[in-house]
């Protein structure tokens, strides 16, 4: 049987910031053939492939990302803590997963699968292409770091710039030029003091100011300048859109970069239960049933220069997604039987 802390340690150390997921990818498929599933490689786009394997005819799929942020570090440890790029976003989800797989085998159960996708820190193109793999899947296990919580919710998100022009002059005669940076933080700041929806499961709309650029040297007038911003969304994003362009008016251009709804998630008795402020490929993967989000480890640690996972967190997890799909393997006997839909529940404004 697989060693979830060696296997969590393999997996670190086989570098994969989104774009680059080729190598971690091609291990993942040979281990889980040698273990004995069908699998597939689905180009996401070209050397970037998503991984679908199963047993039977899979009606539970459990999936998470094979996709870091950067920089990458390898994997050390001490006596509390696995630490490495990925440790809990989501190399150790991945590795509680095909561990947790491999114990259901071992207990004789088929009819579940596992999906690794690309691309999940930067775009979500891996689970756009993987929503159009043919399935049958009624219910979906998706793992993010979530202190080995269900989360009953999660926010989305809206991903946008504003750009901002000025006229270009010479600094010492400010009254001859037009300032776009002078522009661009006055419509930040208005931003900042705007209040934004909120939801009474969710919580509130929350706003990052990521990145600043403009002009062109300190002794010219700045004749442009854009902002990168990001929503976490709790209410329905056309809603948020047009909320953003009623403040934003005529003062600067939006260009809307990447957008995912939030949505309700499913629960089951016995676990406990947490909102998740941070967004999933959940929204994107509609065609693989109703969805659960679930996994060891915490969002605090994520991105994060020391990012790591709690062993005994990450021992117990295989267990508990053992137990989440035996729980839903009934659920789908029923569901068969009543033909009721199994599709994921978008938040409605309140």
């Amino acid at each position: 049987m697989l060693d979830v802390l060696e296997l969590t340690r393999t997996l670190i150390e086989i570098p994969s910031v989104s774009g680059d997921e080729r190598q971690v990818a091609e291990y993942t498929a040979t281990l889980l053939d040698r273990l004995g599933f069908q699998v597939i490689l689905q180009e996401a786009e070209f050397d970037r492939p998503n991984i679908y394997a199963w047993l039977g005819e899979p009606a539970v799929v459990m999936s998470t990302h094979t996709d870091t942020v950067p920089p990458f570090f390898g994997w050390s440890e001490d006596e509390e803590f696995v630490y490495g790029r990925g440790a809990c976003d989501a190399k150790g989800i991945m590795a509680a997963m095909i561990v947790a797989a491999q114990q259901l085998q071992a207990q004789g159960i088929k009819g579940f699968g596992l999906l690794f996708v690309v691309g999940e820190e930067h775009g979500s193109i891996g689970a756009r292409r993987a929503n159009d793999i043919p399935n049958v899947s009624r219910f979906l296990i998706n793992g993010e770091p979530t202190e080995s919580t269900l989360a009953t919710g999660s926010k989305g998100a809206l991903r946008f710039k504003l750009k901002t022009r000025g006229v270009a002059g010479h600094s010492a005669y400010p009254e001859r030029g037009e300032s776009a940076i002078h522009k661009l933080l006055d419509i930040l700041q208005t931003l900042r003091q705007t209040d934004w929806p909120t939801c009474s499961r969710l919580g509130a709309t929350t706003l990052n100011i990521g990145e600043l650029q403009g002009g062109v040297a300190p002794n010219v007038i700045a004749p442009q300048a854009e902002a990168h911003l990001i929503f976490r969304v709790v209410t329905s994003i056309a809603h948020l859109k047009q909320h953003l362009e009623s403040v934003v008016g005529q003062q600067a251009a939006i260009e809307y970069l990447f957008e995912c709804e939030p949505v309700i998630i499913e629960v089951i008795e016995g676990f406990p239960t947490s909102i998740a402020a941070f967004t999933t490929d959940i929204p994107l993967l509609t065609n693989w049933g109703k969805p659960l989000l679930f996994g060891p480890g915490s969002i605090h640690d994520a991105h994060t220069a020391t990012e790591r996972i709690r062993k005994s967190e990450l021992l117990a997890a295989p267990a508990r997604y053992v137990e989440l799909v035996k729980k839903l393997i009934p659920e789908v006997v029923a569901w068969s039987q009543n033909k009721t839909e199994c599709k994921p529940e978008f938040v409605q404004f309140d």
